[in-house]
């Protein structure tokens, strides 16, 4: 069965006073939403330390970002060995800001979920297109590069530890959320590309998220798909009654 899972992704947001308000109020209702979902919340790196101690059950601690360094002089940089010391458990690879701002390539973004898993984080491996892109009509094609370029390395065991978030890029923080059904066509077509190379009973397995605008107002229609296990959330996880809301939508 795949696991169900919200994870929300605070990005360059929240001081320390707002960061702790925050999680304790998500931690306050995370008693509310099915047991079989798993939420993570990935704040700025400044806020692991105390994040991480308030947590409790099935809500688990995730990361922005990580070096494709183990250490060495990299200033600036935080390794997957240093996240694994503040027990963080998962870590998002490849988000589609990182692609675009700080030009990560497929390449470089092999070598980080080579040391995310190599520090036993489970990486959330994001892909996506552009809207030019999707209007080129090659968008499918491009995703699937993007997952063969940046995952197919892995053995079946490593690839297991693997979770997908597919970010259609021109829905994200534009209040244009792709529809149901495009967003069960990509899934569906990510899927199938993972059982060419690793086979149907793994890509039966693969959690796969959608983050594209996701909130309480469409999730459950989202999560209705067949092909859809859960939402990489963005804006709506900075407000803990939309993010548990979202997490009540199965």
């Amino acid at each position: 069965m795949r696991k169900k899972i919200v994870a929300g992704n605070w990005k360059m947001n929240l001081d320390q006073t707002a960061g702790k308000k925050l999680i304790t109020e998500i931690i306050g209702h995370a008693q509310n939403i099915p047991s079989d979902v798993t939420l993570v919340v990935s704040p700025p790196f400044p806020h692991l330390g105390y994040v991480k101690k308030l947590l409790i059950g099935n809500v688990f601690l995730g990361a922005q970002n990580c070096s494709d360094q183990p250490s060495g002089a990299f200033t600036g940089e935080v390794s997957a060995p240093i996240l694994e010391s503040f027990g963080v458990d998962y870590v998002i690879l490849g988000h589609s800001e990182r692609r675009e701002y700080f030009q990560e390539t497929d390449e470089q973004l092999a070598t980080k979920v080579n040391q995310a898993l190599a520090s036993e984080l489970r990486p959330i491996f994001c892909c996506g297109e552009s809207l030019a892109q999707r209007e080129a009509g090659n968008f499918v094609e491009l995703v699937t590069t993007q997952i063969t370029n940046g995952l197919f390395h892995l053995s079946p065991q490593q690839f297991s530890e693997v979770v997908l978030a597919y970010e259609p890029i021109w829905a994200i923080g534009t209040g244009v959320t792709a529809s149901s059904a495009q967003a069960q066509e990509m899934h569906y077509a990510l899927r199938q590309h993972i059982a060419k190379k690793y086979g149907d009973t793994m890509a039966d397995n693969l959690t796969i998220l959608y983050g594209g605008s996701c909130k309480p107002s469409n999730a459950r229609e989202l999560f209705a798909c067949p092909d859809v296990d859960g939402g990489l959330i963005g804006g709506a996880s900075l407000k803990a009654e939309d993010f548990i809301a979202i997490a009540k939508s199965y």
